[in-house]
């Protein structure tokens, strides 16, 4: 069966850093759509980047772009989630997703974040900034 395993989380001060990362298995992982997500308490899960582990489309979100970076290690089945200079507002469970069916339009790929539209989920990881 299909499982994504996210590590990496942990607490941080802020302007500190993390890097997430999240390892599938049992799933077909080439050319199809990664994704990190996160919730905060009593806030709606909302999208922070995606990738395409076919080629070269990315997409980080507006609200962390210049700070989180995606990179990928396909031999592993791993993604990765660099996040850089860490703020308060970041504390949230962050959760890895993957879907078979991906875009090389980053626009496409924007909005198939923003629709959540993934069809396998990890667990999440915890990242609190203090």
């Amino acid at each position: 069966h299909v499982q994504l395993v996210e590590s990496g989380g942990g607490s941080v001060q802020a302007g500190g850093s993390l890097r997430l990362s999240c390892e599938v298995s049992g799933y077909t992982y080439t050319s199809s759509c990664m994704g990190w997500f996160r919730q905060a308490p009593g806030k709606e899960r909302e999208g922070v980047a995606a990738l395409y582990t076919g080629g070269d489309t990315s997409y980080i979100a507006n609200f962390v772009k210049g700070r989180f970076a995606l990179s990928r290690d396909n031999a592993k089945n791993t993604v990765h989630l660099q996040m850089n200079d860490l703020q308060p507002e970041g504390t949230a469970m962050y959760y890895c997703a993957a879907d078979a069916t991906c875009y090389t339009d980053v626009a496409k790929l924007a909005l198939k974040l923003s629709r959540r539209d993934f069809g396998y989920w990890g667990q999440g990881t915890q990242v609190t900034v203090s």
